[in-house]
Protein backbone atom coordinates (compact mmCIF):
# COMPACT_ATOMS: atom_id res chain seq x y z
CA UNK A 1 0.00 0.00 0.00
CA UNK A 2 1.37 3.19 -0.94
CA UNK A 3 1.29 6.06 1.48
CA UNK A 4 3.04 8.81 -0.27
CA UNK A 5 6.13 9.70 -2.55
CA UNK A 6 8.33 12.42 -2.66
CA UNK A 7 10.61 13.52 -5.60
CA UNK A 8 13.18 16.41 -5.33
CA UNK A 9 15.90 17.81 -8.13
CA UNK A 10 14.32 15.25 -10.93
CA UNK A 11 13.94 16.51 -14.26
CA UNK A 12 11.40 19.27 -14.38
CA UNK A 13 10.87 18.59 -10.22
CA UNK A 14 13.59 21.35 -8.88
CA UNK A 15 11.68 21.68 -5.28
CA UNK A 16 10.62 18.53 -3.02
CA UNK A 17 6.81 17.71 -4.44
CA UNK A 18 4.92 15.38 -2.60
CA UNK A 19 2.09 12.72 -4.18
CA UNK A 20 -0.67 11.31 -1.74
CA UNK A 21 -2.32 8.50 -1.38
CA UNK A 22 -3.94 9.23 2.50
CA UNK A 23 -7.44 10.62 2.41
CA UNK A 24 -8.21 14.25 2.88
CA UNK A 25 -11.49 16.31 3.71
CA UNK A 26 -14.90 15.21 2.40
CA UNK A 27 -16.97 12.09 3.23
CA UNK A 28 -17.93 11.71 -0.35
CA UNK A 29 -17.46 8.13 -1.99
CA UNK A 30 -16.43 6.33 1.15
CA UNK A 31 -16.40 3.42 -1.29
CA UNK A 32 -13.27 4.34 -2.79
CA UNK A 33 -11.08 4.50 0.39
CA UNK A 34 -9.83 1.66 2.97
CA UNK A 35 -8.74 1.30 5.74
CA UNK A 36 -5.50 0.03 7.52
CA UNK A 37 -5.04 0.75 11.25
CA UNK A 38 -5.21 4.29 11.96
CA UNK A 39 -4.47 4.94 8.07
CA UNK A 40 -7.43 6.16 5.82
CA UNK A 41 -5.86 5.45 2.24
CA UNK A 42 -7.16 6.31 -1.75
CA UNK A 43 -7.82 3.11 -4.10
CA UNK A 44 -7.22 5.08 -7.07
CA UNK A 45 -5.60 8.85 -8.17
CA UNK A 46 -5.86 10.50 -11.44
CA UNK A 47 -3.17 13.05 -12.08
CA UNK A 48 -3.72 15.68 -14.79
CA UNK A 49 -2.12 18.72 -16.30
CA UNK A 50 -1.09 20.18 -19.85
CA UNK A 51 1.46 18.54 -22.21
CA UNK A 52 5.25 18.70 -20.76
CA UNK A 53 3.68 19.85 -17.31
CA UNK A 54 5.95 17.13 -15.72
CA UNK A 55 2.93 14.33 -15.66
CA UNK A 56 4.99 12.09 -17.21
CA UNK A 57 8.26 13.14 -15.20
CA UNK A 58 6.19 11.69 -12.06
CA UNK A 59 5.95 8.51 -13.47
CA UNK A 60 9.36 8.23 -14.54
CA UNK A 61 10.40 9.60 -11.20
CA UNK A 62 8.26 6.63 -9.58
CA UNK A 63 10.06 4.08 -12.02
CA UNK A 64 13.60 5.64 -11.50
CA UNK A 65 13.67 4.85 -7.81
CA UNK A 66 11.95 1.45 -8.14
CA UNK A 67 14.15 0.04 -10.94
CA UNK A 68 17.22 1.39 -8.78
CA UNK A 69 16.02 -0.78 -5.91
CA UNK A 70 15.64 -3.80 -8.00
CA UNK A 71 18.74 -3.40 -9.68
CA UNK A 72 20.80 -2.63 -6.98
CA UNK A 73 22.47 -5.84 -6.45
CA UNK A 74 23.38 -6.33 -10.14
CA UNK A 75 24.82 -3.35 -11.39
CA UNK A 76 28.56 -3.54 -11.21
CA UNK A 77 31.32 -1.39 -9.51
CA UNK A 78 31.98 1.88 -10.76
CA UNK A 79 28.49 1.65 -13.10
CA UNK A 80 26.40 4.33 -13.53
CA UNK A 81 22.57 5.14 -12.61
CA UNK A 82 21.84 6.94 -16.12
CA UNK A 83 18.59 7.17 -15.21
CA UNK A 84 18.99 9.49 -12.64
CA UNK A 85 18.58 12.99 -14.28
CA UNK A 86 18.62 15.94 -12.10
CA UNK A 87 17.08 19.40 -12.69
CA UNK A 88 19.23 21.17 -15.22
CA UNK A 89 17.95 24.37 -15.42
CA UNK A 90 19.58 25.77 -12.39
CA UNK A 91 23.26 25.76 -12.10
CA UNK A 92 23.26 24.39 -8.50
CA UNK A 93 20.56 21.86 -9.33
CA UNK A 94 22.32 20.36 -11.89
CA UNK A 95 25.16 19.61 -9.41
CA UNK A 96 22.99 18.27 -6.47
CA UNK A 97 21.61 14.59 -6.02
CA UNK A 98 18.30 13.81 -6.92
CA UNK A 99 16.10 12.50 -3.65
CA UNK A 100 13.45 10.19 -3.54
CA UNK A 101 11.42 9.00 -0.64
CA UNK A 102 8.66 6.72 -0.14
CA UNK A 103 6.10 5.79 2.56
CA UNK A 104 4.39 2.79 2.19
CA UNK A 105 2.71 -0.48 4.07
CA UNK A 106 4.12 -3.91 3.35
CA UNK A 107 3.39 -6.92 5.34
CA UNK A 108 1.11 -4.80 8.04
CA UNK A 109 4.11 -2.60 8.88
CA UNK A 110 4.60 1.21 7.70
CA UNK A 111 8.09 2.25 6.21
CA UNK A 112 9.72 5.07 5.59
CA UNK A 113 12.42 4.34 2.95
CA UNK A 114 14.36 7.40 1.01
CA UNK A 115 17.88 7.80 -0.77
CA UNK A 116 19.84 10.33 -2.54
CA UNK A 117 21.90 9.77 -5.80
CA UNK A 118 23.39 10.64 -8.57
CA UNK A 119 24.62 8.78 -11.94
CA UNK A 120 27.59 7.69 -9.98
CA UNK A 121 26.53 7.25 -6.30
CA UNK A 122 24.39 6.83 -3.20
CA UNK A 123 24.93 9.90 -0.35
CA UNK A 124 22.52 9.46 1.84
CA UNK A 125 19.80 6.70 2.33
CA UNK A 126 17.62 5.45 5.25
CA UNK A 127 15.00 3.01 6.00
CA UNK A 128 12.50 3.62 9.26
CA UNK A 129 9.98 1.04 10.51
CA UNK A 130 6.84 2.26 12.39
CA UNK A 131 5.98 -0.91 14.45
CA UNK A 132 4.33 1.51 16.78
CA UNK A 133 3.33 5.19 16.54
CA UNK A 134 7.16 6.05 16.61
CA UNK A 135 9.52 5.41 14.02
CA UNK A 136 12.49 2.78 14.70
CA UNK A 137 15.40 3.65 12.81
CA UNK A 138 16.46 0.40 10.38
CA UNK A 139 19.57 2.06 9.09
CA UNK A 140 20.84 5.66 8.18
CA UNK A 141 23.35 6.02 5.70
CA UNK A 142 25.20 10.11 4.94
CA UNK A 143 28.43 11.02 3.37
CA UNK A 144 27.93 7.90 0.86
CA UNK A 145 29.55 5.55 3.52
CA UNK A 146 28.84 6.68 7.24
CA UNK A 147 26.26 4.73 8.65
CA UNK A 148 23.84 4.42 11.55
CA UNK A 149 22.70 1.44 13.30
CA UNK A 150 20.05 0.49 15.86
CA UNK A 151 22.98 -0.81 19.07
CA UNK A 152 21.58 -4.48 19.04
CA UNK A 153 22.20 -5.14 15.29
CA UNK A 154 25.48 -2.95 14.91
CA UNK A 155 28.02 -6.02 14.36
CA UNK A 156 25.40 -7.64 11.89
CA UNK A 157 25.18 -4.78 9.82
CA UNK A 158 28.47 -3.52 9.99
CA UNK A 159 29.67 -6.85 8.57
CA UNK A 160 27.43 -6.24 5.47
CA UNK A 161 28.51 -2.60 4.70
CA UNK A 162 31.69 -4.22 3.74
CA UNK A 163 29.53 -5.60 1.20
CA UNK A 164 28.22 -2.69 -0.02
CA UNK A 165 29.74 -0.66 -2.65
CA UNK A 166 29.02 3.26 -3.07
CA UNK A 167 26.89 2.87 -6.01
CA UNK A 168 24.65 0.87 -4.30
CA UNK A 169 22.20 0.66 -1.98
CA UNK A 170 22.35 -0.87 1.61
CA UNK A 171 18.41 -1.69 1.57
CA UNK A 172 19.00 -4.47 -1.45
CA UNK A 173 22.37 -5.11 0.02
CA UNK A 174 21.09 -6.26 3.45
CA UNK A 175 18.42 -7.90 2.26
CA UNK A 176 20.71 -10.17 0.07
CA UNK A 177 22.95 -10.87 2.91
CA UNK A 178 19.68 -12.34 5.76
CA UNK A 179 18.83 -9.09 7.19
CA UNK A 180 15.28 -9.82 8.40
CA UNK A 181 14.27 -6.39 9.19
CA UNK A 182 15.00 -4.77 5.51
CA UNK A 183 13.52 -7.84 3.47
CA UNK A 184 9.74 -7.07 4.11
CA UNK A 185 10.19 -3.45 2.72
CA UNK A 186 12.65 -4.73 -0.41
CA UNK A 187 9.90 -7.20 -1.18
CA UNK A 188 7.31 -4.82 -1.79
CA UNK A 189 9.63 -2.91 -4.17
CA UNK A 190 10.06 -6.06 -6.06
CA UNK A 191 6.89 -7.20 -6.18
CA UNK A 192 4.49 -4.51 -4.96
CA UNK A 193 4.61 -1.50 -7.07
CA UNK A 194 4.90 -1.57 -10.94
CA UNK A 195 5.00 1.30 -13.29
CA UNK A 196 3.98 0.98 -16.80
CA UNK A 197 4.21 3.26 -19.97
CA UNK A 198 1.74 0.78 -22.11
CA UNK A 199 0.13 -2.47 -22.18
CA UNK A 200 0.88 -3.52 -25.65
CA UNK A 201 3.16 -6.27 -24.40
CA UNK A 202 2.43 -9.04 -22.29
CA UNK A 203 5.14 -11.62 -19.92
CA UNK A 204 5.84 -15.04 -21.06
CA UNK A 205 4.98 -16.44 -17.81
CA UNK A 206 1.40 -15.16 -18.58
CA UNK A 207 1.17 -16.42 -21.97
CA UNK A 208 1.95 -19.54 -20.83
CA UNK A 209 -0.71 -19.38 -18.21
CA UNK A 210 -3.30 -18.75 -21.09
CA UNK A 211 -2.33 -22.01 -22.75
CA UNK A 212 -2.99 -23.67 -19.82
CA UNK A 213 -6.67 -25.54 -19.72
CA UNK A 214 -9.22 -24.17 -17.46
CA UNK A 215 -6.79 -21.17 -16.52
CA UNK A 216 -8.82 -18.78 -13.97
CA UNK A 217 -6.74 -15.81 -16.09
CA UNK A 218 -8.55 -16.53 -19.02
CA UNK A 219 -11.70 -16.79 -17.73
CA UNK A 220 -11.13 -13.35 -15.81
CA UNK A 221 -9.94 -11.77 -19.15
CA UNK A 222 -13.20 -13.17 -21.39
CA UNK A 223 -15.00 -11.49 -18.37
CA UNK A 224 -13.85 -8.34 -18.63
CA UNK A 225 -13.87 -8.39 -22.11
CA UNK A 226 -16.97 -9.19 -22.21
CA UNK A 227 -17.63 -6.16 -19.68
CA UNK A 228 -16.41 -4.32 -21.88
CA UNK A 229 -18.40 -5.30 -24.89
CA UNK A 230 -16.35 -6.76 -26.50
CA UNK A 231 -17.84 -10.18 -27.76
CA UNK A 232 -15.19 -13.06 -27.41
CA UNK A 233 -16.19 -16.40 -27.40
CA UNK A 234 -12.58 -18.04 -26.40
CA UNK A 235 -9.07 -16.97 -26.86
CA UNK A 236 -6.82 -19.87 -27.89
CA UNK A 237 -2.61 -19.02 -26.41
CA UNK A 238 -0.88 -22.13 -28.31
CA UNK A 239 2.96 -22.14 -26.31
CA UNK A 240 6.42 -23.68 -26.76
CA UNK A 241 9.28 -23.40 -25.26
CA UNK A 242 12.63 -25.62 -26.44
CA UNK A 243 16.43 -25.40 -26.61
CA UNK A 244 17.81 -23.15 -29.01
CA UNK A 245 19.60 -25.36 -31.90
CA UNK A 246 22.88 -26.02 -30.62
CA UNK A 247 24.94 -25.02 -33.19
CA UNK A 248 23.36 -21.50 -33.31
CA UNK A 249 23.56 -21.30 -29.33
CA UNK A 250 27.25 -21.67 -29.49
CA UNK A 251 27.40 -18.98 -32.15
CA UNK A 252 25.83 -16.48 -30.23
CA UNK A 253 27.07 -17.26 -26.85
CA UNK A 254 30.16 -19.65 -27.14
CA UNK A 255 30.12 -22.45 -24.28
CA UNK A 256 33.58 -21.06 -23.17
CA UNK A 257 31.34 -17.71 -21.71
CA UNK A 258 27.67 -19.62 -21.19
CA UNK A 259 27.43 -19.61 -17.76
CA UNK A 260 23.73 -21.11 -18.10
CA UNK A 261 21.91 -23.55 -19.99
CA UNK A 262 21.05 -23.53 -23.66
CA UNK A 263 18.96 -20.48 -24.27
CA UNK A 264 15.64 -21.48 -25.14
CA UNK A 265 13.40 -20.54 -28.24
CA UNK A 266 9.86 -19.35 -27.18
CA UNK A 267 6.76 -19.41 -29.95
CA UNK A 268 3.68 -18.46 -29.50
CA UNK A 269 0.16 -18.25 -31.56
CA UNK A 270 -2.71 -16.77 -30.21
CA UNK A 271 -6.30 -16.71 -32.09
CA UNK A 272 -9.66 -15.25 -30.33
CA UNK A 273 -13.15 -17.11 -31.14
CA UNK A 274 -15.67 -14.53 -32.75
CA UNK A 275 -19.09 -16.50 -32.25
CA UNK A 276 -22.01 -14.69 -34.66
CA UNK A 277 -25.23 -15.33 -36.06
CA UNK A 278 -26.27 -15.16 -39.60
CA UNK A 279 -29.67 -13.51 -41.24
CA UNK A 280 -30.68 -16.72 -40.88
CA UNK A 281 -29.86 -17.06 -37.26
CA UNK A 282 -27.65 -19.68 -37.50
CA UNK A 283 -24.42 -19.74 -35.14
CA UNK A 284 -21.05 -19.33 -36.81
CA UNK A 285 -17.90 -19.53 -35.07
CA UNK A 286 -14.29 -17.38 -36.68
CA UNK A 287 -11.27 -18.06 -35.33
CA UNK A 288 -9.25 -14.44 -36.06
CA UNK A 289 -5.41 -14.59 -35.11
CA UNK A 290 -4.90 -11.89 -32.19
CA UNK A 291 -2.56 -9.50 -34.58
CA UNK A 292 -5.90 -8.72 -36.44
CA UNK A 293 -8.01 -7.60 -33.26
CA UNK A 294 -8.18 -3.81 -32.59
CA UNK A 295 -5.75 -1.71 -30.77
CA UNK A 296 -8.78 -1.77 -27.70
CA UNK A 297 -8.44 -5.47 -27.42
CA UNK A 298 -5.26 -5.93 -27.43
CA UNK A 299 -4.49 -4.01 -24.20
CA UNK A 300 -7.12 -5.02 -22.91
CA UNK A 301 -5.86 -8.43 -23.05
CA UNK A 302 -2.36 -7.48 -21.99
CA UNK A 303 -3.87 -5.32 -19.11
CA UNK A 304 -5.66 -8.35 -17.76
CA UNK A 305 -2.90 -10.32 -15.83
CA UNK A 306 -1.99 -7.58 -13.82
CA UNK A 307 -5.54 -6.43 -13.09
CA UNK A 308 -6.02 -10.15 -12.05
CA UNK A 309 -2.75 -10.40 -9.96
CA UNK A 310 -3.82 -6.76 -8.28
CA UNK A 311 -7.45 -8.29 -7.23
CA UNK A 312 -5.72 -11.14 -5.86
CA UNK A 313 -3.20 -9.55 -4.20
CA UNK A 314 -2.25 -6.08 -2.88
CA UNK A 315 -0.60 -3.97 -5.74
CA UNK A 316 0.26 -0.67 -6.74
CA UNK A 317 -0.55 0.22 -10.29
CA UNK A 318 0.95 3.53 -11.70
CA UNK A 319 0.41 3.87 -15.75
CA UNK A 320 0.91 6.76 -18.09
CA UNK A 321 -2.10 7.80 -19.75
CA UNK A 322 -4.30 5.07 -19.28
CA UNK A 323 -6.98 6.01 -22.09
CA UNK A 324 -4.39 5.29 -24.84
CA UNK A 325 -6.27 3.60 -26.95
CA UNK A 326 -9.58 2.26 -24.51
CA UNK A 327 -12.79 4.07 -25.03
CA UNK A 328 -13.38 6.51 -22.29
CA UNK A 329 -16.22 4.31 -20.54
CA UNK A 330 -13.89 1.41 -20.22
CA UNK A 331 -11.23 3.76 -18.67
CA UNK A 332 -13.80 4.88 -16.39
CA UNK A 333 -15.10 0.53 -15.87
CA UNK A 334 -11.63 0.05 -14.96
CA UNK A 335 -11.56 2.88 -12.42
CA UNK A 336 -14.92 1.88 -10.78
CA UNK A 337 -13.65 -1.83 -10.84
CA UNK A 338 -10.71 -0.78 -8.72
CA UNK A 339 -13.08 1.63 -6.19
CA UNK A 340 -15.51 -1.54 -5.67
CA UNK A 341 -14.81 -3.19 -2.77
CA UNK A 342 -16.50 -6.68 -3.66
CA UNK A 343 -14.21 -6.58 -6.50
CA UNK A 344 -10.94 -5.30 -5.38
CA UNK A 345 -11.09 -7.60 -2.54
CA UNK A 346 -6.99 -6.97 -1.70
CA UNK A 347 -7.62 -2.85 -1.87
CA UNK A 348 -4.91 -2.82 -4.32
CA UNK A 349 -4.00 1.12 -5.83
CA UNK A 350 -4.38 2.38 -9.10
CA UNK A 351 -2.72 6.29 -10.06
CA UNK A 352 -2.57 6.96 -13.48
CA UNK A 353 -2.23 9.88 -15.16
CA UNK A 354 -4.71 11.30 -18.04
CA UNK A 355 -5.89 13.85 -20.33
CA UNK A 356 -9.55 12.10 -20.07
CA UNK A 357 -11.44 15.28 -19.24
CA UNK A 358 -14.83 12.59 -18.80
CA UNK A 359 -13.26 11.49 -15.67
CA UNK A 360 -13.73 14.83 -13.46
CA UNK A 361 -16.32 13.81 -12.49
CA UNK A 362 -17.37 13.87 -8.18
CA UNK A 363 -19.57 11.20 -8.75
CA UNK A 364 -16.25 9.37 -10.11
CA UNK A 365 -13.61 10.60 -7.75
CA UNK A 366 -13.11 12.37 -4.48
CA UNK A 367 -11.61 15.53 -4.23
CA UNK A 368 -8.56 14.52 -2.92
CA UNK A 369 -8.32 11.90 -5.53
CA UNK A 370 -7.61 14.51 -8.36
CA UNK A 371 -4.27 15.89 -8.95
CA UNK A 372 -2.66 18.12 -11.18
CA UNK A 373 0.83 19.28 -12.58
CA UNK A 374 1.83 22.91 -13.42
CA UNK A 375 4.91 23.91 -15.04
CA UNK A 376 6.01 27.57 -14.31
CA UNK A 377 6.85 28.49 -17.91
CA UNK A 378 9.26 31.28 -16.59
CA UNK A 379 11.88 28.87 -14.79
CA UNK A 380 10.46 25.31 -16.19
CA UNK A 381 9.57 24.02 -12.35
CA UNK A 382 6.78 21.70 -11.91
CA UNK A 383 4.28 21.42 -8.73
CA UNK A 384 1.80 19.01 -8.04
CA UNK A 385 -1.16 19.68 -5.90
CA UNK A 386 -4.71 17.87 -5.27
CA UNK A 387 -7.97 19.91 -6.02
CA UNK A 388 -8.88 19.72 -2.71
CA UNK A 389 -6.32 22.39 -1.99
CA UNK A 390 -8.97 24.59 -3.80
CA UNK A 391 -12.19 25.24 -2.55
CA UNK A 392 -14.64 23.20 -4.03
CA UNK A 393 -18.13 21.98 -3.22
CA UNK A 394 -19.53 18.44 -3.77
CA UNK A 395 -21.81 19.72 -6.21
CA UNK A 396 -19.55 21.77 -8.56
CA UNK A 397 -19.01 21.00 -12.41
CA UNK A 398 -14.93 20.08 -11.80
CA UNK A 399 -14.93 19.37 -15.72
CA UNK A 400 -15.73 22.75 -16.49
CA UNK A 401 -13.98 24.61 -13.56
CA UNK A 402 -10.66 22.70 -14.85
CA UNK A 403 -11.37 23.38 -18.42
CA UNK A 404 -11.92 27.08 -17.50
CA UNK A 405 -8.14 26.89 -16.04
CA UNK A 406 -9.75 27.39 -12.46
CA UNK A 407 -7.65 25.12 -10.95
CA UNK A 408 -4.38 25.74 -13.27
CA UNK A 409 -2.42 23.26 -15.04
CA UNK A 410 -4.14 23.29 -18.61
CA UNK A 411 -2.18 24.89 -21.33
CA UNK A 412 -2.87 28.65 -21.87
CA UNK A 413 -2.62 28.76 -26.34
CA UNK A 414 -2.00 31.97 -27.83
CA UNK A 415 -4.56 32.77 -30.59
CA UNK A 416 -3.05 30.78 -33.51
CA UNK A 417 -4.05 33.41 -36.16
CA UNK A 418 -2.84 36.03 -35.26
CA UNK A 419 0.72 34.35 -34.20
CA UNK A 420 0.98 33.35 -38.19
CA UNK A 421 0.09 36.69 -39.53
CA UNK A 422 3.05 38.36 -36.98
Amino acid sequence: MLIEFSVENYRSFKDKVTFSMEKGIGDENEINIFKFENLELLKSSAIYGANASGKTNLIRAFTTAIMMIRQSNIIPVGGRWNTIVPFILDEKSKKKPTTFEFVFVANKTKYKYSFSADSNRIYEESLDAYYSQKPSSIFKRTNVDKYEFPNNDENKLRSIVSKNTENKLFLATATTWNYEKTKDAFLWFMTSIDTYNNFMDIMDKDLKSFSEPNNELKEFTLKLLREADIVIKDIKVDYEEKDMDLNLANMIIPPIARTAEIPKIKNFNIEVEHEVIDEKGENHVYNINFNDESSGTKILFSLAPSLKRAFDTTKVIIVDELENSLHPALVEYIINIFNNPKINKANSQLIFTTHAVNLLDLDIFRRDQIWFTEKNSENGVTDIYPLDDFSVRKTENIEKGYLNGRYGAIPFIKDGISLWEE
